[in-house]
């Protein structure tokens, strides 16, 4: 009996690895989040060093999503291709080129007298608050004041800056840009996802898929409802500064309309600039009911206005985009904060199909079906493109071999019977 005891303590213990335990493990988390977000940082500053390619190639991405349905239900009515696609791009580029230019000589032109009525209301603000019975810090005050007015000079010298050489020559290379690839989306769309999805097989292909089609439908509707929900902003606000004859109605109303791409904080900063310019203009009543149709209109939009026509589109807490907004913003100024929420919310999209099945879920025939409706998308005919009620069948060793003159179209053969 000694000697088994004595043979079972001469037996060594295993010297246990630091990382095995809980905090070992929470360790090798913790540096795997930090290295994921130092590859974040280094993506997000390389990409910030080719904005003139990224801008242009987002927007037009959104763009073509928000008039990616118009092709698609032209080419259901019998329409061409060529024409559909030419139809909706001349269409999309003459209303954009048009909100542009009125925003662009709504507000540039009268940029400086903006700045100075903005900076007067401000002062009378002031005014009214240190003789008010709160208290108040006035170096505080003045400091808001300060960024104030250095926010308002910036602006003017900004819109004086645009005559300048290098900064037209970006704009109208970075637009016209824009203009080739938003064309090319909405041409060759089904042809460049399917080249895309040519590096996935099997499950993944399926799951891509489904990401692809989710991620363009939320954008495509955020980008429709908010372009609404602006337009309404818009018109009811400046409707108001109208009747009540508040001077630059018309620029401060773009104002507004481009403040409603903002979620959150657009439309309310610029119903407060439009306060403070009546405050000045009008006195304190029609600032009052300004402030007051401001508040209603976005009651309006946030209670009733926006569920209906954005659905869930924008399925994200209020926190995270007030935290895309600001990151946005840093990146990437305006542009950012007006990018910011639709990636974010396309992104959580993309998430949620990606996650929203198992691998071992997807049957074989869902597979094979995903492979199918990828030669359609690459032949450029693809499912969206089909009547309704047209279900693509796939294809059997009679129906597959194509015509000597290369026009059939699997899954497409009740068109050639009409």
């Amino acid at each position: 009996m000694s000697h088994t005891s004595a043979r079972i303590r001469q037996v060594p213990v295993p010297l246990q690895s630091p990382w095995a335990d809980s905090l070992g493990r929470c360790s090798v988390r913790a540096i795997q989040v930090l290295v994921l977000l130092a590859l974040g940082v280094v993506i997000v500053r390389a990409l910030a060093q080719v904005q003139l390619v990224i801008i242009p190639l987002l927007l037009a991405l959104i763009l073509a999503a928000a008039v990616g349905p118009l092709v698609i239900w032209l080419r259901k009515k019998g329409w061409p291709s060529a024409a559909a696609t030419g139809f909706s791009f001349f269409l999309l580029l003459t209303a954009f080129a048009g909100m542009v230019t009125a925003i662009v000589v709504a507000v540039i032109g009268q940029a400086g007298e903006l700045a100075r009525q903005a900076i007067e209301g401000f002062d009378q603000v002031y005014v009214f608050l240190q003789s008010g019975p709160l208290p108040i810090d006035d170096a505080r005050i003045q400091q808001l004041r300060g960024a104030a007015v250095d926010f308002a000079t910036s602006s003017t010298a900004g819109a004086s800056a645009v005559t300048g050489i290098s900064v037209i020559g970006n704009f109208l290379t970075g637009a016209l840009l824009m203009a080739v690839i938003l064309f090319f989306f909405l041409k060759d769309g089904e042809k460049i996802w399917a080249f895309v999805l040519r590096a996935f097989k099997g499950p993944r292909l399926v799951k891509v898929r489904l990401v692809g089609h989710d991620s363009l439908a939320v954008l495509g509707g955020y980008v429709r409802g908010t372009a609404i929900v602006a337009l309404v902003d818009a018109v009811f606000i400046g409707l108001a500064l109208i009747i009540l004859n508040v001077p630059l109605a018309l620029p401060l109303t773009a104002v507004v309309f481009v403040g409603a791409f903002i979620p959150l904080v657009g439309a309310t900063l610029a119903g407060v600039l439009a306060a403070l310019i009546a405050l000045v203009a009008n006195g304190p009543i029609a600032a009052l009911i300004v402030i007051i149709v401001v508040i209603v209109v976005n009651q309006l939009e946030g209670n009733f206005l926006q569920p209906v026509v954005m659905g869930r589109t924008l399925s994200v807490h209020p926190l995270v985009i007030l935290i895309a907004l600001t990151a946005g913003t840093i990146v990437a100024g305006i542009i950012g904060a007006i990018l910011s929420v639709p990636l974010t919310a396309v992104t959580w999209a993309a998430i949620k199909a990606w996650n929203g099945q198992d691998d071992d879920q997807i049957s074989a025939g869902t597979i094979e079906q995903a492979e199918f409706e990828t030669l359609l998308d690459e032949s450029g005919h693809g499912v969206s493109t089909l009547p309704d009620g047209e279900i693509p069948q796939l294809p059997t060793p009679s129906t597959t071999a194509d015509k000597s003159d290369g026009t059939d179209r699997p899954g497409t053969a009740s068109r050639e019977q009409r």
